[in-house]
């Protein structure tokens, strides 16, 4: 997989900063853990997953991919159901754009790129819902962008259920931080994403969505490091949505591959419910004083717990 300099964890890129040393300590720390514990399965990530197991630095520790991991979305009564919802309801089949950059405050736009961003939706004339928390960023959409998108799309400023949207028929695509629970709840769902990574492991887990996976699209340039143009926005919104080419029809078919393939990986015989069937016979060993004692056995009660982009 192709990773771009400025795809790099900020950590990894800079000897000077104290993240540096401690991105290092950790690195050496994982190294006393029982097992290896990843919210991933087999067929998402097969290549980092063998990598993992068949490092000898790590002494060949044990790696269990029991993803993917989720709070089952709870059906809402009538009267609790967001509007978003009923809004959704009356949009066609896989017709509208999901736009959120997560709950921590960090993932803001700037005011030039909220323009860029409102220009390039309402130039691809698809149906979206933009979630834009701080109420008054509204201030800086372009003048008129409300009033001209009224009947293609919703801009909110409260919280949004992201669950419900992204399971809900009508989503066709979602301009994603990539958050990794973010990135896998569209999985999921079997919905495509538009890559748009902000902070912290995000930009390899974008790269990892593009390049390796094969169901996003992302920007030429990171939105790091840049503005990125309404035109590109445009493009990027009809690929994902109308997909009516063969990178956006390809991209389709690959996230609604990785989607069955989640949800069998839990089902009995699957490779995240054999891999949980693993750890508890590993941890059933080692507290009935069975299991073979190795270096970094489990008399340190230790198991490093992650996603696997996002350590």
């Amino acid at each position: 997989m192709p990773v771009r300099p400025e795809d790099l964890i900020d950590p990894m890129t800079d000897r000077t900063k104290q993240e540096y040393n401690v991105f290092l300590q950790t690195g050496l720390k994982m190294r006393e853990a029982d097992g290896f514990l990843f919210n991933t399965w087999e067929d998402l990530e097969a290549t980092t997953l063998k990598a993992l197991r068949e490092e000898e630095c790590y002494g060949f520790i044990p790696v269990y991919p029991v993803g993917p991991l989720f709070r089952p979305v709870q059906l809402q009564s009538s009267s609790s159901r967001s509007g978003l919802l009923d809004w959704l309801d009356q949009q066609p089949v896989e017709s509208v754009l999901y736009i959120a950059f997560g709950s921590v405050g960090l993932g803001v736009l700037s005011a030039q790129q909220i323009t860029e961003m409102a220009w390039g939706l309402e130039l691809s004339q698809q149906r979206f819902i933009w979630v834009l928390r701080s109420p008054n960023k509204i201030d800086e959409l372009p003048d008129g962008f409300l009033a001209r998108t009224h009947n293609l799309g919703l801009v909110v400023t409260q919280w949004a259920p992201q669950s419900e949207i992204l399971g809900h028929p009508s989503t066709g695509g979602f301009l994603s931080h990539c958050g990794w629970n973010s990135s896998l709840e569209s999985i999921l769902n079997g919905v495509p994403m538009i890559a748009w990574p902000l902070y912290a492991e995000q930009k390899m887990n974008a790269a990892m969505l593009t390049e390796e996976l094969g169901v996003a699209v992302r920007p030429k340039i990171a939105p790091t490091k840049g503005i990125v143009a309404r035109e590109e926005i445009e493009m990027m919104v009809r690929k994902v949505i109308i997909a009516d080419n063969l990178e956006g029809k390809a991209i389709r078919t690959k996230v609604k591959e990785l989607q069955n393939s989640g949800k069998k990986a839990w089902t009995e015989g699957g490779s995240s419910f054999n891999a949980l069937s693993q750890l508890a016979k590993q941890c059933g060993d080692e507290l009935a004083g069975t299991a073979p004692q190795t270096e970094g056995s489990m008399s340190h009660h230790q198991m490093h717990a992650n996603g696997t982009m996002n350590l």
